[in-house]
């Protein structure tokens, strides 16, 4: 998975663990990624669900496919000031079609900082 000069890579995001059915990306609680008052941006926290979502769902369609975001929302539950928090995009429908993920955003503590569901278009690659 490249994401060397994307959004990702620009806020420090990292894939740490693909498994069957899931995929877990980290983003840091820094300079990149927080309000002017020390606490993460909701925004960050959408494009992690935004990465997380759409990577995981472009590595389980095959090669001749790509999937494109159509809808994201996010509920923020808690803040967060420091380290790292985790996204852990989940699928809730694989259509032919369209896929709907969930993405769990956790804290170091597995504490719940924001919960997403994003919808992806599932397109035919152009050539």
């Amino acid at each position: 998975m490249q994401l060397q000069n994307t959004l990702a890579s620009h806020l420090g995001m990292e894939v740490t663990e693909i498994g069957n059915h899931y995929l877990i990306m980290k983003m840091p609680v820094d300079y990149r990624t927080i309000q002017p008052s020390g606490q993460l941006d909701g925004g960050a926290s959408m494009a992690l669900a935004e990465a997380a979502g759409s990577l995981a769902a472009n590595i389980s369609v095959s090669e001749d496919k790509l999937c494109v975001g159509l809808d994201i929302n996010g509920n923020h539950i808690k803040s967060s000031n420091s380290g790292f928090v985790y996204g852990k995009a989940i699928p809730l429908h694989l259509g032919n079609r369209t896929h709907v993920w969930e993405i769990k955003i956790t804290d170091e503590n597995e504490k719940l900082i924001c919960i997403s569901r994003l919808t992806m278009a599932v397109i035919d690659k152009t050539k």
